[in-house]
């Protein structure tokens, strides 16, 4: 494939299809910058060679040009020594230097347009190869994102994610019981300590029951002042 191919395939190419179509996105990226690169050096090096054919032929064409006026001095000096035979061969060498001149300025005037073909290629190699780069960053991003996600649903899915939950709840009724244990030892063997809270219950109760008390007082008094009255 010629260099101008590959660079209008490669400028012309749509990394959505391409990234869309890959089974590795990533790489493919990567794959789509380095042929980018690869492409944008060599596009370079054939327009520093074009340039450098483009000064050789100028240099040729200064050449011929003072070629030209060289032979035309010698025609003009062999027709004033009557020599005209020499003249007109003078001037045959003149028009073949002329001629050759004339297809050099041609061959430069195509060279012109290489050149102006080989800038606006890259710079939209340049566009491109920026874009992909930028593209890269972001695909990098968004796969390892999506990888991630993939990962934690399937943990959150996979049966072990419910094993482990199984055995927490274990160990919490493990807990419960040990805490039941130790709560019913001090009962039994009346060490336990009373909490505030059931300080301040007790208080509340033993109020209920001096008010009773005093009621039932009352009542006692009550009735034996009635049979006294009888």
């Amino acid at each position: 494939m010629s260099i101008f191919s590959r660079t209008r395939d490669i400028i012309a190419a749509n990394f959505n299809d391409l990234l869309e179509k890959a089974d590795d996105p990533e790489k493919m990226i990567r794959m789509i910058i380095f042929e980018m690169e690869e492409t944008l050096v060599e596009v370079r090096a054939s327009a520093a060679r074009t340039i450098a054919d483009q000064k050789e032929m100028h240099r040729h064409t200064v050449k011929l040009d003072r070629l030209q006026a060289d032979w035309s001095e010698k025609a003009q000096l062999a027709l004033s020594k009557d020599r005209e035979d020499l003249a007109r061969a003078a001037l045959v060498e003149k028009k073949k230097a002329a001629d050759m001149a004339d297809q050099l300025k041609e061959e430069i005037k195509v060279l012109d347009d290489a050149l102006r073909a080989y800038e606006l290629d890259i710079e939209k190699l340049q566009t491109r190869l920026r874009e992909a780069r930028a593209r890269q960053g972001s695909i990098v991003a968004r796969l390892e994102s999506a990888e991630n996600r993939v990962k934690l649903r399937t943990l959150l899915a996979s049966e072990r994610v419910d094993e482990a939950m199984a055995r927490f709840d274990q160990l919490e009724r493990r807990v419960d019981y040990a805490e039941g244990r130790a709560d019913a030892l001090s009962l039994a063997d009346g060490t336990g300590k009373p909490t505030l809270a059931d300080e301040i219950a007790a208080l509340a109760g033993q109020d209920k029951i001096d008010e009773e008390l005093e009621a039932m007082k009352a009542a006692l008094k009550g009735a034996g002042s009635d049979a006294k009255e009888d």
